[in-house]
């Protein structure tokens, strides 16, 4: 029977640590955050020439302003909007901050200079990335699968490059399960990305027919998956095993108001 090895890996930091940056100059624009994370919100080039102003979702209107003062901010004890570059920064993102928002600009004759929409999608990062591999007759079958995380998007590598079809038994470079052919070997990664988070988990296959050995390594998880400098199927971090696996896990560290206020 083959050896069946688990690795868990743990994101660096969590959601709370995550910053995006989202350009919503442009009408109809798309932006993400992390959920507990900060997301900043370019809104105009600059306020100080902008008589007046008024950012809404649907139910509220969250910031009022003329020029470089700022009226009114609902959610102030969670955010900063700074005038002179036009930018808005909202911390600890919930599920409540997902929508559609509008801006509202005006001149001192009170005529319309401009309105355009962004939309916001709150996502929860991805925080690890279980690897499950199995060598049996020379073929390895890994299993990648994401624990928590929306809309997760999977993506296989070996030795810093895709995968090609003639090193795959089955599965795809986009399927969370996969059997390399027994002739292939190297350093196989597996990464889990959404639209705010990007955590990888890697191995070193060396199944053979033979004896049934194999030999792993893992790396601790990150917000950036970085490719290896030097590939080899040994490694001064790895292990082998022909007969009891063994299974490591490494742990790596890492309100809103909803009245309108239609007044300038």
């Amino acid at each position: 029977m083959g050896a069946v090895v688990g690795l868990l890996l743990l994101l660096i930091g969590v959601s709370h640590g995550l910053e995006t940056s989202c350009d919503g100059r442009k009408n109809g624009a798309q932006c993400y955050g992390a959920l507990g994370g900060t997301v900043n919100l370019q809104l105009m080039d600059s306020a100080s020439e902008i008589f007046r102003y008024e950012w809404s979702n649907k139910s509220t209107i969250i910031l009022i302003g003329s020029k470089n003062n700022i009226r009114s901010n609902v959610i102030s004890s969670r955010s900063v909007f700074t005038p002179s570059n036009g930018t808005f920064r909202i911390n600890d993102l919930s599920r409540n901050d997902n929508g559609e928002y509008k801006l509202k600009m005006e001149n001192a004759d009170l005529e319309n200079l401009g309105e355009r929409t962004l939309h916001l999608s709150v996502q929860a990062p991805v925080s690890s990335v279980l690897l499950v591999s199995e060598c049996l007759q020379g073929e390895m079958r890994v299993s990648c699968s994401s624990v928590g995380g929306d809309h997760p998007q999977y993506n296989w590598t070996l030795d810093g490059r895709e995968l090609t079809d003639d090193e795959l038994l089955s599965g795809n470079t986009e399927s969370e399960n996969i059997t390399l052919k027994a002739d292939v070997s190297g350093y196989l990664v597996c990464s889990v990305r959404n639209d705010v988070s990007d955590v990888c988990g890697s191995t070193i296959n060396n199944c053979t027919s033979s004896n049934g050995t194999q030999k792993w390594v893992h790396e601790s998880s990150d917000t950036v998956c970085n490719k290896p400098t030097t590939t080899s199927t040994t490694s001064t971090v790895g292990k082998e095993t022909s007969a009891t696996p063994s299974t490591n896990i490494t742990s790596s560290n890492q309100t809103d108001t909803s009245g309108r206020d239609d007044s300038w």
